[in-house]
């Protein structure tokens, strides 16, 4: 059987061209200077206009939904929107294009709407009883037709089809749903014309109005108090809550309503436990997550790779874009405002095996870390993010990136000692970062090449080939820092371990393990045909075309992952950060050690299998 009549849009191949559509009203505005006063194309400014404020309430109400340090305690599905979600609703404001055509069209057609008058109170009053008395019942008459047999197949279930309601999900529908939704919502504003006493106002406040509804009864995040509704019953047939709407979307047998609950009791479809879960939902219900990755933001413009500023770019790679450009100084105003006055918070979240992970991020920024003023102020937000997660009873709390940087604070060493009585596990995760780097030396390489040597990751990688008796080229102006690490390899194994203070001494070496960032004139010195191996942040460029660049260590979630939606910085989608990947595989094992400080080379293997046990893979 064929698709349905109009149940797909017609330029859903056009990508990012369907903002073409827009053209025409864009370049008729243009060409007749819309802007100037006394223009007859000015009403083209004002419609342009209205749909970027309706744009806008959608995305504001997206960044709130997903701003969890704010919402998730009053979260009702409490399950996370993942990527196929995202994928499904990328294409959610569609529904703009076809309206603002046929508001166009309407202006065309009916030249009079094009000098209404900029308000009339009387206005209000037609357009409310025409709403309540219409476009009401109306809608609450169609939707429960669309819920029936093969209108529902054939048209409304795509809307059912996100998990968990979103801001965008209002906006997932099929082209003869949004053109319904269209005209009833023009309704009340061409009868108030129709009466003499329409204005710009009033359609400018109705149709806000009527998004700003929309988009509050699908966020997922109850924003209603029950005080209100206690004090006056009357409010809970003439106003909807967003627990009111999540209820038809689990249920889809009750609350059809459009926003007032009155034509549900009348017709029959009230649900009794609205009320009751309003209540439980406005009151709160914590959130405890038993694993916890504490991450810090690299830059400014990375610091817009979140869920809470634009939901579809966190769900891809981060990499610098140009609509990035203009959203700039108010991130940079905001890491000011961040570094006066924050603490650290929660992004995001998933969970693996029925148990909740988060990502809490410590309000600094890469640059600041270097910073020696800022070091003591950096490790006090650590201290308190790992106190307050101990106080919460989380069971392991992972450092990512800089926060465990040795200069800072030991690898994490400075926390452990200071407060020896913790119950949540501190860890660093390098142990399965130098597993992950170790890995991708192919089987019989004989000899390596690298830099960084004497740092953590260095140190571990080095002793560890040296057992397998791979000779280490290790390059260090440091002899003190050299003979250190030689020393502790078995003595009949030293020699394995080579210092060398020139990148020339390298010039034969295919295989070079990257821990210091290598300029085009260091990486001139590797043959050709040499495979870069990184754990360098931010990772080299590749300016060989004749040699092979790896990226950072990096493991894959298991399948059963759920409610993942948001990409790690440059990393694929379900994939995560080797030291991330760590901290749940110490987790999932039930490890009772902290991971702090030096790598314990033994481990390396035991949490190499340890990660392949539990389903994570090599990125």
């Amino acid at each position: 059987m064929g698709a349905a009549f109009m149940a797909s849009w017609p330029w859903e191949n056009l990508g990012f061209f369907k903002y073409a559509l827009y053209g025409p009203l864009v370049g008729k505005a243009v060409a007749s200077r819309a802007w100037e006063p006394g223009s007859p194309d000015c009403w083209l400014l004002l419609l342009l206009f209205l749909f970027g404020l309706r744009a806008l309430t959608y995305q504001l109400w997206s960044s709130y939904s997903n701003m969890l340090f704010a919402t998730r305690r009053r979260r009702i599905v409490r399950d996370g929107v993942d990527f196929d979600q995202i994928d499904t609703e990328w294409d959610w404001d569609n529904f703009l294009i076809l309206q603002i055509l046929m508001a166009a069209t309407a202006l065309y057609a009916f030249p009079s709407l094009r000098h209404l008058p900029l308000w009339d109170a009387r206005g209000l009053a037609v357009a409310a009883l025409l709403h309540a008395a219409a476009t009401e019942p109306l809608f609450y008459a169609a939707h429960r037709a669309l819920h029936g047999g093969r209108l529902f197949a054939g048209y409304h279930s795509l809307h059912h089809s996100s998990k968990v309601p979103q801001p965008f999900t209002a906006g997932l529908a099929t082209p003869l749903e949004h053109m319904l939704l269209g005209a009833l919502m023009a309704l009340p504003v061409a009868g108030a014309c129709a009466a003499g006493v329409g204005s710009v106002a009033l359609a400018f406040g109705y149709v806000l109005g009527f998004d700003f509804l929309r988009a509050m009864g699908h966020c997922n995040v109850e924003v209603l108090p029950a005080a209100p509704f206690r004090a006056l019953p009357i409010l809970r047939y003439l106003i909807y809550t967003p627990t009111y709407h999540t209820i038809h979307h689990t249920g889809r047998e009750a609350n059809f309503c459009l926003f007032m609950p009155l034509f549900d009791l009348l017709g029959g479809t009230l649900d009794g436990r609205s009320w009751e879960m309003h209540e439980q939902t406005s009151a709160g219900v914590d959130e405890v997550p038993e694993f916890v990755f504490l991450a810090h933001a690299v830059d400014v413009a990375q610091s817009l790779h979140v869920p809470f500023v634009l939901r579809t770019f966190a769900a891809t790679p981060f990499a610098v874009r140009l609509f990035l450009l203009p959203m700039w100084p108010f991130a940079f105003l905001v890491m000011l405002c961040m570094w006066a006055c924050s603490k650290t918070f929660v992004i995001s979240g998933y969970t693996l095996r029925g148990r909740l992970h988060q990502m809490w991020a410590v309000p600094r920024y890469g640059f600041q870390y270097f910073l020696p003023f800022a070091k003591d102020g950096i490790n006090k937000q650590i201290e308190l993010a790992i106190l307050r997660a101990d106080k919460m009873g989380v069971k392991v709390l992972s450092l990512a990136a800089l926060n465990k940087n040795e200069a800072l604070n030991g690898g994490g060493t400075l926390f452990v000692n200071k407060h020896p009585d913790l119950r949540v596990r501190v860890v660093h995760g390098n142990t399965l970062t130098a597993a992950v780097i170790l890995n991708e030396i192919p089987k019989g390489t004989a000899e390596v090449f690298l830099t960084g040597a004497t740092s953590k990751l260095g140190r571990a990688i080095a002793l560890y080939l040296c057992k397998k008796r791979v000779r280490v080229l290790m390059m260090t102006l440091s002899t003190e820092r050299f003979q250190r690490i030689q020393r502790e390899a078995p003595p009949e194994l030293r020699q394995y371990l080579v210092q060398v203070t020139k990148y020339r001494s390298a010039q034969h070496c295919r295989t070079w393990i990257v821990g210091k960032w290598l300029s085009p004139r260091e990486q001139r010195w590797a043959p050709p045909g040499t495979h870069f191996h990184q754990f360098v942040v931010p990772p080299i460029i590749g300016f060989r075309r004749d040699c092979t660049y790896g990226k950072l260590a990096a493991m894959r979630l298991p399948k059963d992952v759920r409610g993942l939606a948001t990409c790690e910085y440059s990393l694929d989608r379900g994939v995560v950060h080797a030291c991330h990947a760590g901290g749940v595989v110490h987790f999932l094992e039930g490890y009772d050690h902290h991971e702090v400080g030096a790598i314990d080379v033994d481990r390396i293997d035991v949490v190499w299998e340890a990660a392949l046990r539990h389903g994570l893979r090599p990125a």
